[in-house]
């Protein structure tokens, strides 16, 4: 019989047993948050005053003293005196005036959690008997947080793939037959956007800012199409699937051009409003809230007009047989939100907070007739506190619950095993048999034993002991790649 020990030995030597969160964490804290800063370059105020951002930089964990004095600190020395084991977080901030630019300062904007055993952590990089010397246990796995001497993990979540079109059978519906749905998600912003056949055929799409459903060929026209026959070669050219396009195109023949799309959506959007109104809502609500992952701006358009077509054309298929229904509960279609992700949108809901705070120091200031100043106008407690609290409580963003948990300590097992732990978001009072149930693509990624009893009964789950995650790549290196094999972009293919 094969001896797997020394596989499985020389594996875990390789990839710690909580690498994943570590390796997302430092992620977050490399590249992430300066994304989230990028996203947000100048805070403009009512009075003349804009400030620019530039680099975010983290320091190594450390406290202030009663006397006012900065010390690193280390997890024991955090958990014995019950202190937050933070790093603060420096900003570069420049102040222009209408007559003027500043210079850029560095600024610091906050503090926010080390994660245990991450670069930024004041264990880093040291052997046994260094971590034995300052009171640190050398098997301790890491990846947790320290906040008010409580050790909190974060519990990794499964959710359905982001940007990606999933297609499913309304049977219960009188009305709606075949729907295809995808969770446009940009930045921090969700949106779910619908497209939906009902048993007369026709086709409408449903998204975020626009009550009710807007007729398939309407949004075509509002979004850049000039014909029918261009839609119709945006679509399909199947044969087979013509006629539930051209009976569309009958229902609706009295809108012949992308006036008269923008005029209806606008009625729909603000309605008894000014035209001017309507048409300027009409398109903000195309920009921003329809499919925002492909882009917020006009010239964009006609990229979520191909993107809308590829799903038409899968309920097209799905009604005629050629095509089955997707696996929700197949992994290829799950995502795992990670320490690092979680943090993201923590990290951006309390930076957008500080912007506000800062544009409203600012303008007080200078209404009072003070001179305004970067430093002055930041308080660093409205990003810490917002961050701890919710790390404190496992309050997260978006309504989430128990994110942050106790570390079960019981030992070294439970240890483990709640570092691994993975939560679906689905409700507990639910049946929700399928999503409970062992499917064959968790072989190797999900333990099939280790689940709780009772209502959490697959619902709450564990990795298997030598899954590894795969990571995403930015999408420019992906688009630079699939052009190097001739793959062209649509708008360099001429939108064929």
């Amino acid at each position: 019989m094969l001896d797997r020990k020394p596989i499985l030995r020389s594996f875990l030597k390789k990839r710690e047993i909580v690498r994943q969160h570590i390796d997302s964490y430092n992620d977050f804290i490399v590249h992430r948050l300066q994304q989230i800063v990028d996203e947000n370059k100048i805070i403009v105020t009512d009075v003349g005053v804009d400030v620019e951002l530039g680099k975010i930089r983290v320091e190594p964990a450390e406290v202030i003293e009663a006397d006012g004095s900065h010390n690193r600190i280390t997890p024991n020395e955090a958990r014995l005196r019950n202190l937050s084991y933070f790093s603060p977080v420096h900003l570069q901030m420049k102040l222009n005036r209408s007559d003027r630019k500043g210079d850029f300062e560095e600024v610091k904007i906050g503090m926010i959690p080390t994660m245990i055993k991450s670069n930024i952590c004041n264990l880093y990089s040291k052997d046994t008997e260094e971590l034995l010397d300052i009171g640190e246990d050398p098997l301790d796995p890491g990846g947790y947080f320290i906040v008010n001497g409580s050790e909190r993990v974060l519990v990794t979540i499964e959710d359905l793939a982001p940007n990606k079109i999933m297609l499913e059978k309304n049977e219960r519906s009188s009305k709606v037959t075949e729907v295809a749905k995808v969770f446009s998600k940009r930045g921090g912003f969700r949106a779910l956007v619908n497209v939906h056949r009902d048993k007369d055929a026709l086709i409408g799409v449903s998204f975020p800012s626009i009550p009710g459903d807007i007729p398939i060929i309407v949004l075509m026209y509002a979004l850049g199409m000039g014909s029918h026959q261009e839609i119709i070669n945006t679509i399909t050219d199947d044969p087979l699937l013509m006629d539930d396009i051209l009976i569309n195109i009958e229902e609706f023949a009295h809108v012949t051009d992308t006036e008269k799309a923008m005029e209806f959506i606008g009625k729909k959007v603000a309605p008894g409003q000014t035209k001017e109104y309507r048409l300027k809502r009409a398109e903000d609500a195309l920009n921003r809230y329809l499919l925002p992952h492909i882009g917020v701006i006009e010239e964009d358009r006609l990229k979520k007009a191909h993107y809308l077509g590829r799903m038409v054309v899968r309920i097209l298929e799905l009604s005629a047989g050629t095509r089955e229904v997707d696996d929700k509960d197949h992994y290829a279609n799950k995502r795992l939100a990670l320490a690092g992700d979680l943090m993201e949108d923590l990290f951006r809901v309390a930076f957008y907070n500080l912007l506000r705070d800062v544009k409203y120091q600012l303008e007080r200031a200078v209404v009072r007739g003070k001179e305004p100043f970067v430093k002055t106008a930041v308080r660093s407690d409205v990003l810490t506190e917002r961050i701890r609290h919710a790390l404190a409580t496992g309050n997260w963003v978006g309504g989430r619950a128990g994110v942050s948990q106790l570390l079960d300590r019981t030992n070294y097992l439970s240890v483990v095993s709640h570092l691994r732990r993975v939560v679906s978001p689905l409700s507990r009072s639910q049946p929700h048999f399928e999503a409970r149930d062992l499917h064959p693509t968790q072989f190797g990624r999900i333990c099939p034993s280790e689940t709780p009893e009772g209502p959490n009964c697959g619902l709450v789950k564990n990795l298997a002991l030598v899954c590894e995650f795969s990571t995403g790549l930015p999408e420019d290196e992906l688009e630079k790649q699939l052009e190097s094999y001739g793959i062209k972009k649509i708008e360099k293919a001429g939108g064929t």
